[in-house]
């Protein structure tokens, strides 16, 4: 069936937690980094939901998602009695049961509407995306919320908490300068057009998984199935957050060049027709100096350079709502403009997950608050 609707990005909205956590503060809970360890990861500040200094849990990913969805809902001037369609993307709900999605929508204060939750980190926003443009592009929904939010910090805070700082292992700080919390949300709305709405190059998608066979780049470990509870108990930590640094910086990149150019391919634009490329990490050392060795060449590197779209620097690396955070920075600073083509790209390390969709804007920037 061709798709009727026209769909379009209204907004945006985004949510970070408490006040920035600098580097100089998180010294002193966890120990410091090399320098040129610092430079590399590039991130100065992240927001965390918990209070560094104890551990507590100060809101959760659920209220985040709230008040970035609330946010995004004010800026289009629409209430949440507007929204039939919730797509959330989370690593880190509050329950395996019920999804969060429904926690969100009980939040909003909607007695009835869709909701889906995607359980995934960086690539589920702009799978979150995909599942909810189809759906409003078929009239199946009118006006859909997707939200990315992410709660990392509870993970972090076991590192440090009642330890001396000089004794944090240095692959465990490499971890707690890397992540941050928050919420971001994107509001779409579908019109009837009596005809097919379809264009190439709008709203195309990819989507691939390129680590079947290898080892994981990322894994979060307990509070699942894997081995009796009591057993999990035994554990040195009942959850923990293990990374594979030399798999991600190897392969991170050829997963990232593949993405570009399949999505190039999808779409049927040119590089040089993409004006933005919303790639969180897109600028970290330790992720873009191997883009060339990938198979990316020096001069598509270069066009690259002034077009990625990135706040890694401000909030660090926020799973899920990476995207969507990276996107209403853009949006908001005037970065991003009407009639220009972006490209929303999400890398997940966990099983090398790639995905991404193309998207030309229309919403004005928002007005100052």
């Amino acid at each position: 069936m061709s798709d009727t609707h026209l769909v379009k990005i209204l907004s945006t909205g985004a949510y970070l937690p408490g006040d920035p956590l600098d580097n100089a503060a998180l010294e002193k809970l966890g120990g410091p980094l090399p320098d040129d360890v610092l430079a590399g990861i590039q991130v100065k500040t992240r927001h965390w939901m918990v209070d560094p200094a104890t551990g507590e849990h100060l809101t959760t990913t659920s209220r985040m998602a709230e008040s970035a969805a609330r946010q995004a809902l004010d800026r289009a001037g629409l209430e949440p009695g507007d929204v039939d369609l919730l797509v959330v993307s989370t690593a880190s709900p509050e329950h395996l049961l019920p999804n969060v999605a429904t926690t969100v929508q009980h939040y909003l204060g909607l007695e009835r509407c869709a909701a889906i939750e995607v359980r995934a980190g960086c690539a589920g926003a702009v799978q979150a995306l995909d599942i909810a443009r189809r759906q409003l592009a078929d009239g199946t929904a009118r006006t859909a919320l997707v939200i990315g939010s992410e709660s990392i910090s509870p993970l972090l805070a076991p590192i440090y908490l009642g330890k001396d700082p000089q004794s944090v292992r240095m692959r465990d700080r490499l971890t707690l300068y890397t992540f941050g919390d928050g919420a971001g949300a994107v509001l779409l709305r579908a019109e009837p057009t009596g005809e097919a709405a379809g264009v190439q190059g709008e709203f195309a998608f990819v989507n691939d998984c390129m680590g079947g066979l290898r080892k994981p780049g990322m894994q979060i470990i307990g509070g699942g199935t894997d081995v009796a509870q009591a057993e999990q108990h035994r554990r040195k930590r009942l959850l923990e957050m293990k990374i594979d640094v030399p798999g991600t910086s190897t392969f991170g990149p050829k997963v990232f060049v593949t993405a570009i150019h399949d999505l190039l391919r999808r779409s049927g634009w040119s590089l040089d027709e993409v004006d933005a490329l919303v790639l969180p990490e897109g600028n970290a050392e330790y992720f873009s100096s191997e883009f060339e060795e990938a198979g990316l060449s020096a001069a598509d590197y270069e066009t690259l350079q002034g077009r990625i779209v990135e706040n890694l620097t401000e909030v660090g690396a926020t799973g899920s709502a990476a995207v969507p955070l990276s996107l209403d920075a853009g949006w908001v600073s005037g970065r991003i403009r009407p009639g220009q083509r972006l490209f929303l790209l999400g890398i997940e390390a966990s099983r090398y997950v790639y995905t991404g969709l193309s998207v030309t804007w229309h919403a004005q920037a928002p007005r100052a608050a």
